[in-house]
């Protein structure tokens, strides 16, 4: 039951922050009705957990150390980090905050000559990647869907394509969250599960239980304080966020979404030609995505010495 509460008290944490991310620039700009859309996502955020989470769950657990109550505290500091940076309003990354936990622990457990150096620098390289490629994915969807869009004349044929688009882009980036960061969720503490299907259900409940419950507050700070975003241009920012995490999922390293949308955003609004409304907030984004995974591990390295 401690490794039950601790993976769904991440999962909770995680599926609450990251609704901003999946589904914050189509319900900041009113396409979508905030609890219609996150009661399916959720739907979706398990099925991609089950369907494609599987490889993601065997890299994020061959970091883990052979402590017995170490996965329970990579959880629970990834949480607490994620926890503290929601309150703030802006968009945390649990696979920084796992991934910060993780080494903290593993550090002290077995020593730096003993980590997993190959995969710890393959999900480091991971998040530099991330907002880049998503930027660019956003840049070419947009344009090749603008050159199509143009062709529509009618009005109520637009707005119906933007609907249309947009839920798709939605179900999708839900899908894709469920797959890429259902790792961060039961990785840790995969060995202490009978199955890997197992890991990957009560990992998507949690993820989902917290798209349910969450708050408005970090919507808008993605939907509305990076770059000002037109409905045909948020759905294009979805797109992008969704195809990355996805991308990632195949090769097994889970991704943080708040850096995938923040990138499909910014690449979405130079496409349209508008640039940033607030440097100061993507600063501060970034400023929190470097100080996540050092405040994780510091935080879960101390009270793995403690314990």
């Amino acid at each position: 039951m401690l490794y039950v509460a601790a993976a769904v008290f991440l999962g909770w944490i995680l599926g609450a922050n990251n609704t901003a991310s999946i589904l914050g620039p189509a319900i900041a700009t009113g396409v979508f009705h905030h609890r219609k859309i996150t009661l399916i996502a959720s739907i979706f955020v398990v099925l991609g957990a089950l369907v494609n989470g599987h490889e993601g769950l065997r890299n994020v657990s061959s970091l883990g150390s052979a402590g017995p109550y170490d996965g329970v505290i990579v959880l629970l500091c990834a949480g607490i980090s994620m926890l503290l940076l929601t309150r703030l309003g802006f968009p945390a990354s649990a696979s920084q905050t796992v991934f910060g936990g993780l080494v903290g622990v593993g550090l002290v457990r077995i020593g730096a000559e003993s980590m997993n150096w190959h995969t710890i620098v393959k999900f480091m390289v991971s998040w530099i990647l991330t907002p880049f490629f998503a930027a660019m994915i956003a840049f070419f969807i947009y344009h090749v869907l603008a050159l199509w869009f143009r062709t529509i004349h009618k009005t109520h044929l637009q707005d119906l394509f933007i609907y249309a688009a947009s839920w798709l882009a939605g179900l999708y980036d839900a899908y894709a969250l469920g797959a890429n960061n259902v790792a961060n969720v039961t990785g840790p503490v995969l060995t202490h599960f009978n199955s890997i299907e197992l890991a990957a259900f009560l990992g998507g409940l949690s993820i989902a239980f917290g798209v349910l419950t969450s708050s408005r507050r970090v919507i808008d700070t993605v939907g509305k304080q990076i770059v000002a975003l037109d409905h045909f241009s948020s759905v294009v920012a979805m797109l992008a966020q969704a195809t990355t995490l996805f991308t990632f999922s195949f090769i097994g390293v889970p991704v943080a979404a708040s850096q995938a949308i923040v990138g499909g955003v910014i690449g979405a609004g130079y496409a349209r030609g508008v640039k940033l409304s607030s440097g100061k907030t993507v600063l501060w984004m970034v400023s929190a995505w470097l100080l996540a995974p050092i405040v994780s591990g510091v935080f879960a390295a101390s009270l793995c010495r403690i314990l």
